[in-house]
């Protein structure tokens, strides 16, 4: 952990890799801050304990830079990194869809680049991060990015030509959830419970079956059938969401964000 780490554009992610690598022991002196917003990197600072610098500077200085700016502005941020990015350093992207072969392009040759997709549950602790190697990456760079971003989360190495995948299922994920949340508070209401009634328990029903999920082992048809009684309401709602074509709405959902995440991806 003395290596220095620099992340640019600390927005709400970029904030929550910072806040997890201090709270998993890394110095406030060997971690670099970069913002648009002079009073933002003046907030991060104080808060923090961090140095808040220029991109040059963080580029000139850091081991690693985490780029967690926006995909729309990284093509303009690379440009002003280029000339002062070494031979040495890793590169670890955190933007949606821009394949590892946009930052070689324009960095130095060789230059080890890194591309992580995760979601925003990395601003609780809950983070899923997908991982996976540019061409001049090694086993040592991948070990440092999971060593960043395994505070906010877990891990999971993929081949890049898997990401537009994962991010289907994982960088879009929660949003799936949070609109069924929504969906069932909706018929809560209809069934006659009060909003926030209604809310309480789908989300801690939720809460509870996503641990019974990873603590249990157990696949989920078993632990959906261990709810589903001969002729008991479970079945008879999940006869409902069959007739409608639930599983069907979901592939054609997954498919449509994995098209596009390729989409984003051609354009870079």
């Amino acid at each position: 952990m003395s290596q220095k780490v620099a992340v640019l554009g600390t927005g709400k992610i970029g904030e929550a890799l910072l806040s997890g690598m201090l709270r998993a022991g890394w110095k406030p002196e060997n971690l670099l801050v970069t913002a648009r917003r002079a009073d933002r990197a003046e907030e991060l600072r104080t808060r923090y304990g961090v140095e808040a610098v220029t991109n040059a500077e963080a580029a000139k200085t850091a081991d690693t830079l985490i780029l967690a700016t926006k995909p729309q502005d990284m093509a303009a941020l690379l440009d002003e990194l280029a000339p002062h990015v070494a031979e040495d350093r890793l590169v670890i992207s955190a933007a949606a869809g821009i394949p590892t072969s946009f930052f070689e392009d324009r960095l130095a040759e060789g230059i080890a680049v890194v591309r992580v997709m995760p979601n925003t549950p990395v601003l609780v602790d809950e983070g899923m991060s997908v991982i996976s190697a540019g061409s001049h990456a090694t086993e040592a760079h991948l070990l440092r990015a999971e060593e960043i971003f395994k505070p906010v989360g877990k891990t999971l190495r993929v081949p890049e030509h898997q990401q537009d995948a994962a991010t289907a299922l994982s960088g879009s994920g929660p949003a799936y959830f949070y609109y069924l949340v929504e969906a069932m508070t909706d018929a809560g209401i209809l069934l006659g419970l009060p909003r926030a009634q209604a809310h309480d328990l789908i989300v801690q029903s939720a809460i509870g079956a996503a641990v019974m999920l990873r603590d249990s082992g157990e696949h989920p048809v078993k632990l959906r059938e261990a709810v589903t009684s001969p002729a008991g309401t479970t079945i008879n709602a999940i006869r409902e969401l069959e007739k409608h074509g639930v599983r069907a709405a979901l592939l054609d959902a997954l498919e449509a964000a994995r098209d596009r995440s390729r989409e984003l991806g051609a354009s870079h």
